[in-house]
């Protein structure tokens, strides 16, 4: 069974998309920052509301009940047992949750995420960050609406400002320890993650015992603590570390199914610039494990970049084809097994990964394809794309020209930057080329009269979210038999900041299809948000000026028309289902 997710709108008459439910067979793609913010803004006022109420309930109608009745008794059993070495080894124990040592680790941790060395972990970054940073807010609030006294024993620490309930150290430690253990199971490996986690998750229980062993809380208020610290990281977890999943079984399948282990041998295709020998050898042991036994291994070339290879294989007799490296790997082989029933499962290496990260495939390489060979065959639509300078091929996420093109072409020229910085090379090179020309372009939908436009970009895409969790594209879905449209053409500050409130607003529709005749020019005064979102099947593009283009992040031939339409269900993927 799979886990269930919002339904996404359904899709009406004349290309927009309404509310209504996402069908049998859809993929569930990862929400975007404006979903994720009001999740976590609305479960983080309950948890300040539930931890209100449980502290009035402690120091109103039940403070005469058992076992609260029974806590001065703890701390005076705790008083009695002090020696000068538990006392020394308390205050240790007691700074691990300092406000000052919490704020240094989180932000030496968060440093650490953001420059790992192969791909910046933002994700796992922002939920550090976020939970230590709510579960304070929290604490805040609950110190002011709950006045509880510290308990009546000589207290080792000064006297602090804040209520006794709760325990604002034991929370702290709480949410930065339990945070990184679960960052610790998650992306280490061997035998070692494991004691690693278990020794973060006893750090906040040291600090909670330190708290009473020093007279500076009643033992519901360090259960407090655990409890406010471990809610935070639940919500910022959920949020920010789960990604949508398969929701159902596609229309062209009957029930799921595992993917074909024989006949038939297991190619790997991969990039050897972004996979390194000892990656190589983990993604082996996993395909063992799962039955795919003495895999080939396939290098890309700077000449071939992974469709011959993919070809090569499926012409070989390879029931599973492996990729592993960036999306320019992933859109070669695609375009290699479209149309085939041989099954693709993408392992993310590269610096953008975009179909990976819509698809809530898992970054780290192992469990990418861990998770798909878990997984099932799911059918993924695919883009055909030609044009002047520009022969037949396909692409798995986006492909533009103008503004986005020239950020990709300036952002791949510093091969030394994207090693480094990885996708915040991008970020930088947006920022070095937004003053691009617009164009004059006339665009041409599923048939209906062209639609003249000017614009500095357009941007096809079969998925929507780009790195940073950015969703340029609200209504694109990699399985709907149909690819989405963003028309941007901002003028002047005022235009740019539109465009990006645009941009950043969640849930925005897609435009009604064009229906004016082609000698209709926009009137745009710059005082609406200056983007527009269409879906279609066949798109057709003329430019007034030669534009530089761009097939999946890699820069291809500048030109002035292009023709796209989609390919329904082109490539099969094994993708990760997750169970109840």
């Amino acid at each position: 069974m799979s886990t269930a997710v919002p339904e996404r709108p359904a899709e009406l008459p004349g290309g927009r998309r309404g509310e209504g439910a996402a069908g049998p067979g859809r993929l569930a793609v990862p929400r975007g920052i404006g979903w994720s913010a009001r999740w976590i803004a609305a479960l983080t006022v309950c948890q300040a509301a539930l931890m209100v109420g449980i502290g009035l309930l402690i120091t109103g109608p039940a403070r005469d009940l058992w076992p609260l009745t029974a806590e001065d008794g703890v701390n005076e059993a705790f008083e009695r047992m002090r020696t000068h070495t538990l006392t020394a080894l308390s205050s240790a124990a007691s700074e691990a949750g300092n406000t000052l040592t919490v704020i240094a680790l989180t932000a030496v941790s968060c440093l650490g995420l953001l420059l790992a060395p192969r791909l910046p972990m933002w994700r796992q970054a922002v939920f550090l960050a976020l939970a230590v940073s709510l579960q304070s807010l929290v604490f805040l609030v609950i110190t002011v609406a709950v006045d509880r006294h510290r308990p009546e024993v000589h207290r080792l620490d000064g006297s602090l400002p804040t209520s006794s309930y709760t325990s604002g150290h034991t929370g702290a430690a709480t949410a930065l320890y339990g945070g990184l253990a679960v960052l610790a199971l998650s992306r280490l490996r061997g035998p070692w993650r494991t004691v690693v986690a278990c020794l973060l998750c006893l750090l906040p229980l040291a600090v909670g015992a330190a708290r009473l062993y020093r007279g500076m809380h009643h033992p519901t208020d360090v259960a407090g603590g655990l409890v406010n610290g471990g809610l935070s990281l639940l919500i910022v977890g959920r949020a920010l570390l789960t990604d949508g999943f398969v929701t159902a079984v596609p229309a062209r399948t009957p029930a799921p199914h595992r993917p074909p282990r024989a006949p038939g041998r297991t190619a790997v295709v991969f990039n050897p610039t972004v996979t390194d020998e000892a990656e190589r050898d983990a993604l082996r042991r996993v395909l063992e494990h799962h039955g795919h036994h003495a895999p080939v291994f396939i290098r890309t070339t700077a000449d071939d970049p992974g469709g011959g290879q993919s070809a090569e294989a499926v012409r070989d007799g390879a029931a599973l084809v492996v990729v592993c490296g960036g999306d320019g790997t992933l859109r070669a082989a695609a375009a290699a097994l479209a149309g085939s029933d041989v099954p693709l499962a993408l392992v993310p290496c590269g610096t953008g990964n975009l179909l990976a990260r819509n698809l809530g495939l898992p970054l780290a390489p192992a469990d990418a394809l861990d998770a798909a060979l878990r997984g099932t065959v799911h059918r993924v639509d695919l883009g055909r794309v030609e044009g002047d300078g520009l022969a037949p091929t396909h692409f798995a996420a986006m492909s533009g020209a103008g503004l986005d093109a020239a950020m990709v072409e300036r952002a791949n020229a510093n091969d030394r930057a994207k090693s480094v910085l990885g996708w915040l090379a991008y970020v930088l090179a947006v920022l070095r080329v937004l003053r691009t020309p617009r164009t004059g372009v006339d665009i041409a939908l599923d048939g209906a009269p062209a639609l003249r436009r000017t614009a500095r970009m357009v941007l096809v895409g079969n998925i929507g979210t780009v790195q940073g969790g950015v969703t340029l594209l609200p209504g694109a879905r990699p399985d709907d038999g149909r690819l989405d449209l963003l028309v941007l053409d901002p003028r002047g500050l005022g235009g740019w900041l539109a465009a990006v409130r645009t941009l950043l607003r969640p849930g925005t529709p897609p435009s009604p299809p064009p229906t004016a005749p082609a000698s209709r020019e926009r009137e745009d005064d710059g005082a609406g948000a200056p983007v527009e979102f269409f879906t279609f099947r066949q798109a057709e593009f003329a430019f007034d000026a030669p534009q530089p283009r761009e097939l999946d992040g890699d820069p291809v031939a500048v030109g002035r028309r292009l023709t796209v339409e989609v390919r329904p269900g082109a490539l099969s993927m094994l993708l990760p289902v997750r169970e109840k």
